[in-house]
């Protein structure tokens, strides 16, 4: 049996509907999974561990925090940079202040630049694989842990990084459901 006209015009049509829903669909997972298998963008890898090998040449770690528009924190890194040699295991913190009258939970977005650098960038430790919930005038210090890949100094593009800057930026999140309830049982009682 074959369609003819307009029956297989519609068929077509919806045949390419189906087909860019589903791409679109895929898309960003397959993206995510790109960025983080090939460090595009300035994604960072994580690990459980830092490697065996240490070298003895060093780069600079450079610290940038930012808070999207609307956040009600405060947010800032408490060393603005460091040495470290390639291999060794670094440890930072940011600090977080809630200044307003109700909880906030954030949740953190990061990249390096160079982004030729997120490659060789490895997480054992972050803040920012979490959700992060302030109460009213908490303040918090969050670490990161991380690790520059030796491999780095074999790399064509990386061998010519010295410095590598890691940028969070915070923004709000919809409170955890036990939380949100809790705020609002104790708005409640204060009524």
């Amino acid at each position: 049996m074959s369609l003819s006209g307009p029956k297989k015009t519609v068929l077509q049509t919806v045949s390419v509907v189906v087909l860019m829903g589903g791409l679109a669909w895929a898309s960003v997972p397959f993206y995510d999974w790109f960025c983080r298998v090939t460090g595009f963008g300035g994604v960072t890898g994580v690990s459980d561990v830092a490697p065996d090998e240490i070298l003895d040449q060093t780069i600079k770690i450079r610290f940038d925090a930012s808070l999207n528009e609307g956040m009600g924190w405060e947010f800032k890194p408490l060393v603005r940079e460091m040495e470290i040699r390639i291999g060794e295991t670094g440890l930072a913190f940011y600090e977080a202040y809630n200044p307003t009258d109700r909880p906030i939970a954030g949740q953190a977005s990061y990249n390096v630049t160079p982004y030729q650098a997120g490659y060789f960038f490895d997480k054992i430790e972050c803040f920012c694989f979490t959700e992060q919930v302030l109460q009213p005038g908490e303040r918090v210090e969050m670490p990161v842990s991380f690790y520059v890949d030796p491999e780095i100094v074999n790399d064509r593009d990386g061998k010519f990084v010295h410095t590598i800057t890691l940028s969070y930026t915070f923004y709000e999140i919809d409170l955890p459901e036990g939380v949100a309830a809790l705020d609002q049982a104790t708005k409640s009682n204060l009524n």
